[in-house]
């Protein structure tokens, strides 16, 4: 029985944050995903258990607010030349997706007993998966400046566009029937969304330079103007027909190419996370488990498919376009869930009469169990792909010319130090070797940053040090120092067994931030443990005892 709800909304919020701390700690201590933490924390305070959220326009609010706030920063990740890069393949991959995903559920409804405009619903709503979770998610493993991270981001924004047509056209269809309502509704939309970008490319152009560079000189007011942007885009997107999500998304674009989005991005991610809390507590709270009784058999074979098969079509068609079979599969994990979009794609058939509430219940189950699952598939994707690397290899073409193209110049056969690692630890550290006379070969997982260094006449590779095909592809042979600056432990451990597996017999030099992983790392076959901090305080220490003693 629903519990009373609370006097006021202050007291409910506190409830609330109160309630998701208490849970998430318990969801850290169990190693746990804390995003399913929060839904489960919505589901218990929602109106099917005990009925506390009653301030839902508040709540709803700052839900909004932290899409438009994630999105806005994701796309601040983003500058033109990458879009111009990585276009294609979202948009390959994105409607590929879609098609086949609906294809395939479409039949897969129908054999499951559902009549045939229910398996049409069923089938649109498994193609879409959530950006927001997938975002989050390659956002907390530091992942979304990765070629798979950037890919995913790419194709998910396809999905988001792609459902706001399918519901603008099924709510034309549900007014007016097979008319030209439908067509004009689609042109208009179509219309708008070209002004739309031809005013961002105006603002890039002349306004927004200009105007940061005004606006920095107060980096509390920065960060105020740059909020106000993420938000008045998403209502200015959802206003002419798109989502909030796409405004968000293009605000964020239309910073990337200023030299203060860093900044912003920076000091934004802490107000990000804290609002995105509500979204996944209002996500959790929406959930009618009443709907959900009967419907336990075709949702387990419907989640079997959402789980496994639409990352088989993405793997597929990233191998056929000619990338490693790793991307393929990092990238496809991302869309082994439902979105929060498809549950609203049911409530819409509802409404408008095509099905009934219990193939909204179908799709609610589906959410449930695909949001829950995937969450684990992409926080261990890299685990699994270690295991599953072998049956993999159908997926790949004999040469990935894609990440050929990725990884910039052809390489001297012959190098002294491969450095994995180029952030600005890394790149100091390469910049002291070249001054020394030594050839030294980069590797990292940003293209962006590869792309850089190829621009500087600097030897780059775009690579992961995590994965084992890698290092054979690099000149092993000749050179005599693998050097790693990335601080994580499993990435080292990863890149050390790669290389005694192939045969490397030089010096194997390894980051780490505390005594405890560098033991661990010794252990392992690294020859010289590199403690940045450390290092850098007593280089330091030694240059202020000089001058003290000058």
């Amino acid at each position: 029985m629903p519990i009373p709800p609370f006097e006021n909304i202050f007291t409910e919020i506190a409830v609330l944050l109160l309630g998701a701390a208490l849970i998430g700690a318990f969801c850290l201590k169990l190693k746990q995903p804390l995003i399913l933490g929060y839904i489960l924390i919505g589901i218990l305070v929602g109106p099917s258990m005990l009925g506390w959220v009653t301030s839902r326009d508040q709540i709803d609010l700052l839900a909004r607010m932290g899409i438009a706030i994630l999105l806005f920063v994701v796309g601040l990740k983003l500058d033109v030349h990458l879009i111009r890069t990585l276009g294609p393949v979202a948009l390959a991959t994105g409607l590929g997706q879609v098609f086949f995903t609906s294809a395939i559920g479409y039949f897969l409804s129908l054999a499951l007993g559902l009549e045939e405009v229910e398996a049409i619903y069923v089938a649109v709503a498994l193609t879409f998966s959530s950006t927001i979770i997938i975002v989050k998610l390659l956002s907390d493993k530091r992942e979304l400046d990765t070629l798979h991270g950037r890919i995913a981001v790419g194709f998910l924004i396809v999905q988001d566009i792609v459902v706001i047509l399918v519901m603008i056209g099924l709510s034309a269809y549900g007014q007016a029937g097979l008319s030209d309502q439908l067509a004009r509704t689609l042109m208009l939309l179509l219309l708008k969304g070209a002004a739309f970008l031809a005013v961002i490319g105006v603002l890039m152009r002349f306004i927004l330079p200009w105007l940061l560079h005004h606006l920095a000189r107060s980096l509390e007011l920065l960060m105020l103007f740059s909020i106000a942007w993420a938000v008045s885009f998403a209502l200015l997107s959802e206003s002419i027909g798109f989502s909030k999500e796409v405004g968000a998304f293009l605000a964020g674009i239309s910073l990337a190419s200023t030299s203060y989005r860093e900044a912003i991005g920076a000091r934004l991610v802490s107000l990000r996370d804290f609002l995105l809390l509500f979204f996944f507590i209002d996500l959790g709270a929406q959930l009618d488990l009443g709907l959900l009784g009967g419907q336990m058999l075709p949702a387990v074979v419907l989640s079997l498919f959402v789980l496994i098969g639409n990352p088989l079509i993405v793997l597929i068609i990233m191998g056929v376009m000619g990338y490693r079979r790793r991307t393929g599969f990092l990238a496809g994990l991302t869309v082994a869930q439902i979105s929060e979009f498809s549950l609203i794609l049911g409530a819409l058939g509802v409404s408008i009469g095509h099905i009934g509430k219990e193939t909204l219940g179908l799709i609610t189950l589906v959410g449930l169990i695909t949001i829950g699952l995937s969450t684990y598939l992409i926080l261990y994707s890299h685990f699994l792909y270690e295991r599953l690397a072998g049956w993999l290899t159908l997926f790949e073409r004999s040469v990935p010319y894609r990440e050929k193209a990725e990884e910039g110049e052809k390489v001297s056969p012959s190098v002294d130090v491969i450095l994995f690692g180029l952030g600005r630890y890394g790149s100091n550290l390469a910049q002291h070797l070249h001054q020394r006379g030594l050839k030294v070969l980069g590797v990292d997982i940003n293209s962006k940053t590869v792309a850089e260094w190829n621009q500087k006449g600097l030897q780059a590779l775009y690579g992961d040090a995590e994965d084992p095909d890698f290092p054979p592809t690099l000149p092993l042979k000749d050179t005599r120092w693998i050097v790693s600056t990335i601080p994580q432990r499993e990435v080292n451990l990863a890149l050390l067994d790669a290389l005694r597996h192939h045969g490397f017999d030089g010096q194997k030099i390894v980051t780490a931030h505390n005594p405890r992983d560098a033991e661990i790392l010794k252990e392992s076959g690294a020859d010289l443990i590199l403690f940045p901090f450390a290092d850098a305080a007593k280089e330091a220490a030694e240059l202020l005892g000089s001058i003290e003693e000058g």
